[in-house]
């Protein structure tokens, strides 16, 4: 069963389309990677599922249902997180607060202290700063600290916006091992990235964006012998 569809799906910010007319699917368990450069309309994307901008025309759909004219955080209780580009944590609250931020739908709250021992699990070095003001955390910490808020929702669908943006290559790799867990768990993740090999290593399938529409789908193997992916993204 198709877990997320979108059809033929326009979003632009006032009189600028971004989004022209992507159709994509991401099921139930998969991580699905969406590729592009900067201004692909990758970001945009993820922000129509979301519901933080509305959708021009075309038809977005979760398990069956559709989520226009839903709010932000309905969309959130039906079981989709968004861990946003550049972390977004509020920085005068401590680790511990900003985790609990991400608990405020019925399922997140109703499994709050579950949820809180899997995410210290998943990033020990959040427990051991659980009381540190979220601004004065490494970089790292910090994208570890936003991808626990999503976690604490409970999410049936995880998706992400450039989680290895300004990040070291061994927080990187740790992070991505993160990740694969998550999956492997049974959280689908819906994963936006500029860093296509570690992307598509996470990956089962992908798209690429470009220009706000997709130039190319195909399986992780399917994009990775393609001479453009590799020509443009890959730089072989």
């Amino acid at each position: 069963m198709s877990t997320l569809k979108l059809d033929r799906v326009q979003v632009g910010y006032g009189d600028l389309t971004a989004v022209h007319e992507v159709t994509l699917e991401v099921r139930a368990g998969e991580a699905v990677a969406l590729i592009g450069a900067n201004g692909a309309g990758k970001t945009t994307t993820l922000r129509a599922i979301s519901g933080l901008l509305p959708v021009r025309r075309g038809a977005i759909e979760w398990d069956g249902r559709p989520l226009a004219g839903l709010s932000s955080a309905e969309i959130v209780a039906r079981g989709i997180a968004h861990v946003p580009e550049g972390r977004q944590l509020f920085p005068t609250m401590t680790v511990r607060e900003n985790l609990d931020l991400g608990a405020t739908a019925p399922a997140g709250r109703a499994a709050r202290a579950e949820s809180l021992e899997r995410v210290f699990g998943l990033f020990p070095r959040l427990a051991e700063r659980r009381e540190q003001l979220a601004g004065t955390l490494s970089g790292g910490e910090q994208q570890m600290c936003a991808i626990g808020r999503g976690l604490m929702a409970r999410p049936r669908l995880l998706m992400l916006d450039e989680p290895s943006l300004g990040l070291a290559p061994v927080t990187v790799r740790s992070i991505f091992d993160n990740l694969a867990a998550i999956n492997r768990a049974g959280t689908t993740i819906l994963l936006v990235e500029q860093n296509v090999a570690r992307a598509l290593a996470l990956s089962q399938r992908g798209y690429v964006l470009e220009n706000g529409e997709v130039a190319l789908s195909g399986s992780r193997e399917e994009l990775l012998a393609s001479a453009h992916v590799r020509r443009a993204y890959l730089g072989v």
